[in-house]
């Protein structure tokens, strides 16, 4: 495949977004500028909100995809927790026939501009691209906590998992549609930010690299739920490592 000619390929983003109203139309537009210059078959970006968006982003992105085709908005009032909006997405993304799949988050958490590098690690013949933090260059805006409990995850998670990335817990990452198809038939069995270090687990056998992200967002309090969640989670993909079916 050469660099820029992706023209058998039909891109998804999937983005759940939600109280962006103030930046949610330019986040949109930053990140579909991103595959201008590659020749897509098709690009879809599925903007996943639910009622947990109380302002106005919902009216916005509407009013946005009457002008902008490669906007679709998604509304999932049924979703319980991000992650459903995640997987939402996901099934959202196949289900159009997407080739590879993209996730970011919205907000500028994640930059638009970092997106290039996914696509030519895609197109170098990986399964899953995983955006890490935790590169030779450091721009991450976290509080030294999060940092701290960021990097510890990932040191007890490749303990215990077997696997050898350096950043376990980021939510910038790319698929093709059978690794996609792969993990959702695993299972995502986690409700709380440890699912992506589960998808991150599971494909662990399959062809992926990492490329360096410059993460953004605010440092969010992290709560006993979810702290019990990633245990219990990372404990159950403990022993399925032992019975040697991860």
């Amino acid at each position: 495949m050469s660099q820029n000619n992706y023209s058998e390929i039909h891109l998804g983003i999937v983005c759940p977004m939600a109280n962006e109203e103030a930046s949610a139309v330019a986040f949109v537009n930053q990140v579909i500028a991103q595959r201008a210059s590659y020749q897509f078959k098709a690009t879809t970006f599925f903007a996943i909100l639910d009622s947990q968006s109380k302002d106005k982003t919902r009216e916005l992105l509407t009013t946005m995809s009457a002008q902008q085709p490669l906007l679709r908005i998604v509304w999932a009032p049924e979703n319980k927790s991000v992650v459903d909006a995640y997987v939402r997405g996901y099934r959202e993304a196949l289900a159009a026939g997407c080739d590879w799949i993209l996730e970011i988050d919205c907000g500028f958490s994640h930059l638009p501009s970092d997106i290039p590098q996914f696509f030519r690690q895609m197109a170098a013949g990986h399964d899953c691209v995983f955006g890490s933090r935790f590169s030779d260059i450091e721009t991450a805006t976290e509080s030294s906590a999060r940092r701290l409990m960021s990097r510890g995850g990932t040191v007890l998670s490749n303990l215990l998992l077997g696997t050898k990335l350096s950043d376990m817990t980021s939510g910038f990452e790319m698929f093709t549609r059978p690794a996609l198809q792969f993990v959702l038939d695993k299972g995502i069995h986690s409700r709380g930010p440890f699912f992506q270090t589960e998808i991150r687990a599971y494909c662990h056998r399959l062809k992926i690299t990492e490329v360096p992200i410059r993460y953004q967002g605010a440092s969010h309090k992290i709560s006993g739920g979810v702290i019990k969640d990633a245990f219990r989670n990372l404990w159950r993909l403990f022993r399925l490592r032992l019975q040697g079916t991860l």
